[in-house]
């Protein structure tokens, strides 16, 4: 199993509520029907960086940067899978990359792949 992992960073002119709005209930949908272009995604997971007193305490405890205002999650079966999404496919995930460009500040965001190792 493949996961891709996207910590992800609003884009400037949009306030912390806004982009979690606009993520979970515009996004997300779209990403819901880009599925059936794109079957090799398995799972799509966002995770919504919770705001607050015992967020900022963890960071702190840790010397830690500030934390990015969320992270997807996509799994795929493979990295074949990953790549193997057809013309139809490319044109979904150029849709939905078109779409996070909307809200997603790509230059202070990250994206990589990762090979999970389940511990419990």
């Amino acid at each position: 199993m493949v996961k891709l992992v996207f910590c992800c960073r609003r884009r400037p002119e949009l306030s912390f509520e806004q982009f979690q709005k606009r993520w979970l209930e515009v996004h997300g949908p779209l990403v819901r029907r880009m599925r059936e272009h794109i079957p090799q995604m398995r799972r799509y997971v966002q995770s919504h960086t919770v705001p607050g007193a015992p967020s900022e305490m963890l960071r702190a405890s840790r010397g830690a940067k500030p934390p990015y205002d969320g992270i997807t999650e996509v799994w795929f079966d493979s990295l074949e899978a990953l790549a193997g999404s057809g013309e139809d496919g490319l044109t979904a995930a150029r849709r939905l990359y078109e779409d996070e460009a909307e809200f997603i500040d790509f230059a202070n965001s990250a994206v990589f792949l990762t090979e999970e190792h389940e511990i419990f």
